[in-house]
């Protein structure tokens, strides 16, 4: 099972600031939560976290926040409880979701706050494949928006409800996070559509990275899209297959800039079509 990291982890995004943060129990969400919302609130932003149940609990439980009544009567900290937001086994609707993030953003700098920054408990969100699957969407559609503005979330998963293999699934398609057995991460990042690409693709990231890349590819196009692929240490003909399986179904050149020398070997030897590698510097 996942585990929470020590208190330099818990407050780090990376320079990327979204996270995938998976919990055994409430008290492991507050810690990252907490940590998470202390560091913005650090750094200028209005500050907001979102569970299931009361708000008035919510409040009790990050009530040692420094200052929080005060930072609460100012709208610097805002709590909402998500059993007022959507619906049970609602799937989010991915540009929706955005857009309002995107009013919640311009509201915060309006404000006079540097950003704004949600730790969300999307538990409920992610229970059946139709909603796993939209989320996973909208994910990706959030990466993008992420690249251009001051908008960073947290978003937690509950291991004991939801299963290690469902949280593997979302911990790699965030940037960042506390599963750090996952082997790879595949991440939208760039509001023109650039996609990251980190970890090792090997004999065991065959079945995760594939359902990765179909809900990533779901967003690529047309034209070429660059694989930034920097980070990326080992990549085998499997992950170079898949990329091409859907260069073709899309009818789009995949362009993977790469650290890596093997993986335009296995390129030329194999006659893969549909994926060009380019050195990166």
């Amino acid at each position: 099972m996942s585990q929470a990291p020590g208190a330099d982890r818990e407050t780090t995004t990376g320079g990327r600031g979204h996270l995938c943060w998976a919990f055994a129990d409430v008290g492991e969400f507050v810690a990252g939560a907490r940590a998470f919302l202390v560091e913005g609130l650090a750094q200028g932003k209005r500050v907001c976290v979102a569970a299931p149940g009361d708000v008035a609990e919510l409040g009790r439980r990050f009530a040692d926040v420094p200052g929080f009544d005060d930072l609460l009567d100012r709208g610097a900290v805002q709590l909402r409880s998500l059993d007022r937001l959507y619906e049970t086994d609602v799937a989010v609707d991915a540009d929706e979701q955005v857009r309002t993030y995107a009013a919640e953003t311009g509201a915060a700098l309006a404000a006079g706050f540097t950003g704004f920054r949600v730790a969300v408990e999307a538990t409920r969100l992610v229970r059946t494949p139709a909603q796993l699957a939209a989320f996973a969407s909208y994910e990706h559609t959030v990466d993008r928006y992420m690249a251009a503005y001051p908008f960073e979330a947290l978003c937690a998963y509950s291991v004991p409800t939801l299963g290690t293999e469902v949280v593997d699934k979302l911990a790699g398609i965030h940037p960042r996070g506390n599963v750090e057995h996952v082997p790879f991460r595949l991440h939208g990042w760039g509001a023109c559509g650039a996609v990251a690409l980190e970890g090792e693709l090997d004999l065991r990231s065959h079945e995760l990275f594939g359902w990765a890349l179909e809900r990533a590819a779901a967003h690529w196009g047309p034209g070429e899209v660059v694989v930034d692929a920097r980070e990326l240490t080992f990549i085998d003909h499997h992950g170079l297959l898949g990329l091409a399986e859907q260069a073709a179904r899309r009818g789009i050149t995949i362009v993977l800039r790469t650290r890596r020398f093997g993986a335009a070997r296995l390129v030329d030897i194999l006659g893969i079509d549909g994926v060009r590698v380019e050195q990166a510097a």
